[in-house]
């Protein structure tokens, strides 16, 4: 196996936060020769907003909860917007909404609080009142054209969001195909922190829109698998991927069953209440749907599988290098064909 040695070269994973994991006793399944991202040439439901396409993976995650209540995505998108003002250093414009979400937070603070569990109220409260304290010194940031502060400012606001929509979470949305209960399921999300030979990244996994994928990697993250695994594909402004065992397997193996681990392509469509299984969105003639998780962030995780097997991916993933002008947000020929379960999120 070839070690890469012009970028990362080892890898090993620990699971820091995990919630709701199955473990299945039997799996079936079939060896395969070749598992890879193609090549670059050839009711509640989750919200992506329309519009530009989104290139955070903090905020791809945010629009991925299952949850249903307006207002707490007005005040969500509102933050997220003032990205583009950032970018052009437009005063004006933030000012504008700050003051903005400062009147949505007065009039719609109850009304966000409704989707909240009543236990979880309190905390929730705790949370919306610090967020008003903190528009002020954003105000002033920009009087002061403190670009830095405000980035900081709202990066704190936006974690305050995820964590008051998180408490709005109280149900898994969906049931999973009975012919993949014996797989492993995450059902809610997990952290997990990657460390390699080049530093250090922290990746969020998410249960609610792939929980067979995301439930399958960090079972083989608790059995050690990827420890002091290599990285064997990188292409600059692509893939970098990793997943393949030593000797002749190019997947997981149960040491049980001694069987290979097939984990079936698993993508959840925007409007749909369930991920979609077995078959690609172009096989379906769904070309203009959108993902949920979308390969539009740099540090996308992505499921490796056979080309020409939809449900042949079982240990081996890649991160995707997301570039532009390469692989557009929404243009790209990996969304709908392979399955996303996270982004890398630190590092």
């Amino acid at each position: 196996m070839q070690l890469l040695n012009r970028w990362l070269t080892s890898i090993a994973l620990s699971l820091l936060i995990w919630a709701g994991l199955t473990v299945s006793e039997t799996f079936t399944g079939v060896s395969y020769t070749r598992v890879e991202a193609a090549p670059l040439s050839s009711s509640l439901i989750a919200y992506l907003p329309p519009g530009n396409a989104i290139t955070d993976g903090r905020a791809l995650l945010r629009y991925s909860l299952p949850i249903d209540n307006k207002d707490i995505r007005t005040l969500q998108a509102d933050l997220e917007g003032l990205s583009q003002w950032l970018r052009s250093k437009r005063w004006g414009p933030i000012k504008r909404d700050v003051n903005k979400v400062s009147r949505f937070l007065g009039r719609r603070q109850q009304a966000i609080l409704a989707d909240v569990p009543e236990a979880l109220q309190p905390e929730a409260t705790v949370y919306l009142e610090a967020m008003r304290a903190d528009l002020e010194p954003m105000l002033e940031a920009a009087d002061n054209r403190d670009r830095d502060t405000i980035v900081a400012k709202r990066a704190d606001l936006l974690a305050k969001v995820t964590a008051i929509e998180e408490m709005m979470v109280t149900d898994f949305p969906f049931e999973v195909p009975e012919e993949y209960s014996t797989l492993p399921q995450l059902k809610g999300r997990a952290t997990i922190q990657f460390e390699t030979t080049k530093g250090d990244l922290l990746a969020v996994v998410d249960g609610y829109s792939a929980p067979v994928t995301a439930g399958n990697f960090v079972d083989l993250v608790q059995r050690g698998f990827y420890d002091s695994m290599p990285f064997i594909r990188a292409e600059d402004n692509y893939v970098l991927q990793t997943g393949d065992p030593d000797g002749p397997e190019e997947g997981f193996i149960d040491p049980k069953t001694r069987k290979y681990r097939a984990v079936p392509l698993e993508i959840l469509v925007k409007g749909e209440e369930a991920p979609i299984y077995g078959s690609t969105l172009e096989e379906l003639g769904m070309y203009l749907e959108d993902p949920v998780l979308p390969f539009s962030a740099f540090g996308t995780l992505g499921m490796a599988r056979p080309e020409s097997d939809p449900n042949g991916g079982s240990s081996q993933f890649f991160f995707f290098l997301f570039e532009p002008e390469l692989t557009p947000a929404g243009l790209n020929l990996l969304d709908g064909r392979y399955s996303v379960f996270g982004y890398v999120v630190e590092g």
